[in-house]
């Protein structure tokens, strides 16, 4: 962007499920952004782009995207494995970077990107933690720095998918990491964020595969909990599941000296009560994609508000940075291991 007014160029790479919500609000419900250009190796999604978007600049190759000068920044929704090095190259482009989750499935691949980012500190580089910008999540932080439970020693945090009868999660286990990488990492992140950013220190996890036996052949489950302890002594305590038969269930809580807090423990789809026959009930949300619609929003307008404001802002320290990432995967590669091995496992 050559002045402080001037508009994001933004081109979003993958358009899967994900891409296409993030490329929606980039193009239709981000001030300050544009959607220039757009990047998939799938002719279905680049004709998607065509016919979704307002007008972007097509590419099948990645390469070949960032060598457009047209684009400011680039949005990567793409598989976890390709995270590090795209990472990587848009930095050396010039490019700014919002990366969804995770920073790699590798730590030494993350702690590459970190040593990278630093040879290029007028460039954001974020990571796409958006329950930070969901507003239930933000009060409840704002509430624990303002001191109103005391001080927070232990959180209980949980991400349940509804069930996937067409098996979705087994065809992508061999590239997800497993369930800790892939859906943990987002409690991991909530619960360093909320304890005030302690370093772990020993995990426990275990798990088994309830109703999709093929995870077994990747060595995941659908169902895990884990423990984590902290260098403070504080703790975290994590469910994750992929069987929900009532939709995403997506919840935390965090116990404090002087009280309590509760996030999202009713996860209902809007304020109507139903009463019929089965009783008093409130529809649940479907999945992560509703129940986070406003996060993926604020986290948008928050990474344009960073660029423009420059990397030290208070909108670029309220998302992830790449260190907290790190930090994230760290904490799940050690669960993976645990749960594998069935035992402790020192971080």
């Amino acid at each position: 962007m050559t002045t402080a007014a001037a508009r994001l160029r933004v081109g979003v790479v993958g358009l899967g499920r994900l891409g296409k919500r993030h490329a929606e609000n980039l193009a239709y419900r981000v001030p300050g952004a544009s959607v220039v250009a757009a990047c998939s190796p799938v002719e279905e999604e680049r004709e998607w782009a065509r016919e979704a978007l307002p007008a972007p600049r097509l590419y099948d190759d990645y390469a070949a995207l960032l060598a457009d000068r047209e684009v400011d920044a680039v949005w990567l929704v793409t598989p976890s494995s390709l995270h590090a090095q795209q990472i990587v190259d848009a930095l050396r482009a010039g490019k700014h970077v919002f990366c969804e989750k995770p920073l790699s499935l590798d730590l030494a691949e993350c702690e590459r990107v970190l040593a990278e980012a630093a040879r290029y500190p007028h460039l954001q580089a974020t990571i796409g933690f958006m329950r930070r910008f969901d507003p239930s999540y933000k009060d409840a932080f704002d509430r624990i720095a303002a001191g109103k439970i005391g001080r927070p020693f232990l959180v209980r945090s949980q991400t349940a998918d509804q069930n996937d009868r067409d098996g979705f999660f087994v065809r992508f286990a061999a590239t997800s990491g497993g369930i800790f990488l892939d859906c943990t990492v987002h409690d991991i992140d909530v619960a360093r964020w909320l304890l005030g950013k302690p370093r772990a220190k020993r995990v426990f996890a275990a798990g088994a595969a309830v109703m999709h036996e093929g995870l077994r052949e990747f060595g995941d489950v659908d169902n895990g909990v884990a423990i984590c302890e902290f260098e403070d002594g504080k703790l975290a305590v994590f469910y994750a599941s992929r069987t929900q038969a009532h939709g995403n269930d997506t919840h935390s809580e965090v116990m404090g000296t002087a009280g309590a807090l509760a996030i999202g423990h009713n996860p209902r789809a809007n304020r109507v009560e139903i009463y019929d026959a089965t009783g008093i009930r409130n529809e649940c949300t479907a999945n992560f994609f509703d129940r986070f619609e406003d996060a993926f929003l604020f986290e948008a307008r928050a990474f344009v508000v960073a660029v423009r404001d420059g990397v030290a802002s208070s909108a670029a320290r309220a998302g992830a940075s790449l260190a907290d990432a790190l930090e994230a995967t760290r904490i799940a590669v050690a669960l993976r291991e645990s749960l594998l091995t069935g035992q402790a496992v020192m971080v």
